[in-house]
This record gives structure tokens, sequence and C-alpha cells, in this order.
């Protein structure tokens, strides 16, 4: 007989700070120091940066200028997603030594689902313990773990005793623990919607229980009745090993800002051919083509095209850019584009991980 959904075995394992971690453990002379990976002392935007430098206040998506001031004595390396990946699936084929279901959020986070597991154990948290500790003896790492009855409670136990730590929810603890966090930490809760929240009264879990369905659907539309689920402790999506890919996408940050469309389509015809290569490589088409631009000042403006047939092809990707890129004229010099594919053909039945590429 299936097991119910409400008593399923879910572990969310995420790594400690995995490329500043990789970065540490392959040059110890980093060990301990503030790191930032990605950027540069005068370009670029922080990818990752090592608990040494989040002391600093230093977070990942920071302009590297910003996270200088922060912190002056930031020591800035590229990355190497190469390496990180072959960490990645050394990690992954630890993870399947316990279960199959696996499902990768990223190259340094994944869903697993050990309600039947390899081990034939029946204690979740043990098996997280074992996981870790496998991770740190055979690869030398730390991760944290959350573990509970569904996907959304253990994402967010997994930040609780990090980094090196691991919280279990159980099943009759649920109810409480969501009703006592505080709202900003509630998984998929964003900044802005969480300033909306607190307008209407609305600061941890009790007080997001407390309000009707309709009156989640009112004020937040389809999410609405999301809000009102997992407060409840209610998220039945299964842990799903073949993640389909919604988007594939390719970007730079310029050394230095560009000022002509003319220098701006000799870099989208090299981001395009890296999109390519990326959808080829997974055997992925898609109709619709968006276009990303990043001025100076740091707005992000996206402008997208829906073609009736799948592309995957440099030519039709940069020819359509090309088009979205002359839609209306620039308002500032441009510090990044990219392009992504999204609207993809159905067939696909792969896992894709898609990383940012930064030019240094």
């Amino acid at each position: 007989m299936e097991e119910p959904v409400s008593y399923r075995k879910i572990i969310h394992v995420d790594m400690d700070a995995f490329y500043a971690s990789v970065e540490e453990m392959d040059n110890p002379e980093l060990k301990g120091k503030p790191l930032a990976v990605g950027g540069s002392e005068i370009r670029g935007v922080v990818a990752a940066a090592s608990y040494a430098a989040r002391k600093f206040g230093v977070r990942s998506a920071m302009s590297s200028v910003q996270a200088k001031r922060n912190c002056p004595n930031l020591i800035f390396v590229p990355p190497r997603f190469d390496r990180y990946k072959e960490i990645s699936q050394k990690i992954r084929k630890i993870f399947f030594d316990y279960t199959d279901l696996v499902e990768p959020l990223s190259l340094d986070e994944a869903y697993l689902d050990v309600t039947l597991n390899k081990k034939g154990n029946p204690s979740a948290s043990l098996l997280a313990q074992e996981i870790r500790q496998r991770i740190y003896d055979e690869i030398g790492l730390t991760a944290s773990a959350g573990i509970s009855v569904n996907k959304f409670v253990a994402k967010i136990a997994s930040d609780y005793n990090k980094p090196n730590g691991q919280k279990t929810v159980n099943p009759e603890e649920v109810a409480a623990f969501l009703e006592a966090l505080e709202i900003k930490k509630f998984y998929g809760i964003g900044k802005v919607t969480a300033e909306k929240m607190y307008q209407l009264g609305i600061f941890n879990g009790t007080d997001l229980k407390s309000k009707t369905a309709s009156f989640l659907e009112q004020h937040f539309n389809k999410s609405g009745l999301h809000y009102y689920q997992i407060v409840r402790g209610i998220h039945n999506s299964p842990v799903k090993p073949n993640r389909i890919a919604k988007s594939v996408a390719a970007e730079h940050t310029f050394n230095v800002n560009l000022t002509s469309e003319i220098f701006m389509l000799e870099k989208l015809e090299g981001i395009a051919a890296e999109l390519q290569k990326r959808l080829d490589k997974y055997k992925i088409s898609g109709k619709t083509v968006t276009l990303k631009i990043k001025y100076s000042d740091f707005t992000t403006q996206t402008r997208s095209k829906t073609l009736p047939y799948y592309i995957a092809d440099k030519s039709l990707l940069l020819e359509t850019a090309k088009e979205l890129l002359y839609q209306e004229r620039m308002k500032e010099s441009v510090r990044l584009l990219g392009i992504s594919v999204t609207n993809l053909n159905t067939e696909i039945k792969k896992t894709v991980i898609v990383q940012l590429k930064f030019d240094f």
C-alpha cells in the first residue's frame, strides 16, 4: 500500500557555502579568510561568499563594488563551474546509495525521499546524519540538512542549524513550527511579498494561518491558495528525480560598460553560441526567447518574443535577440547581457543545471 503523502520522509541536503568551500578545500591558504567567488574588485557580481565574508554582510548577487566596500580585505576568485559540477556529481553518487528519488535543485542542494530507502533504515534523521558524515569523510566538505514530511518544511529546516548541522521537524511538530516561523523565512516568500504581508498584519505563520483562503486569494491571486496550504503543512509535491527544465540561459557581465548597439551585437553573438551549446547538449529547444539587459545603474530590463516554432540554432537565437535589442533605445550604458529560452519542447526528460557565465 502506498505511503500516505503526509508521512513522507524527505531530506533536503544543502551544501555549506558550496563554491567558496570548494575553493578553500582546493587552496588551503584561503581557509577562514573572507572570500568571494565571482566578480572582481572593480566589476561583476558575487556568485558566492564564504562564511567569513558573510560576517561583513557580503552576499551572493551583491555587486563586487559593494562587497569590497563592506569587506576591504575581501579576496575575489573566479568561479570554476567544471570543478563545482565534478564535486556535485560525487555528492550525488552518495545520495543514490540511499534512494533513487533524488531531485537536484542546483549543484549544491537536493531533495531525497527516503520513505522507502535502500538502507532499510526507518529514521530519516539518522540517514541525514550518515549522508552528511559521508560527504565530509569522502569529499571534505560540510553539508546541512532539513528533515520533515514534505519538501517545503524540509527546505526551511535545512537552514536552521547551518553550517554543518541538521534539523528534524516531525509530523506532530509541523503545525507549531510553521506557526512560529517569521513570514520572511517561508520559502518562496520574497522581500516584496513579505512587505505586502506586513501591511496586511501578517508577520508570522500564526498571522498567516488566521487568514481565510478567499482573503489570501484576493490579495495574492493564485499564490494565495498556496500560502493558505503551506502554513497548514499541506505540500504534496513529490520528489521528482527527472526535473523538467523550465529555461536555459547564458549571460555575461562585462568589464567595461557597453554604450553602442554594435558592441552589444558582438557580445550577443558569443552569448548565442554558448546558449546553443547548452541547448544542444541536452537536446532542448524552445519557442520563447528573452533578452536580459542590466544597465550601469543596476536596473534590469527583459524583452521577450514567442515564435511559432522551436529553435535552438545560434543564428535564429541571435536574430531574435537582435530584434529585441532594437525594440527601443538604450536608456543607459549596459553592464550585462543575457539570452534565455523558455516554453521548451515537452519531450525533455532530463535534469538541466544552468549556471551563470561570468566574463572577467
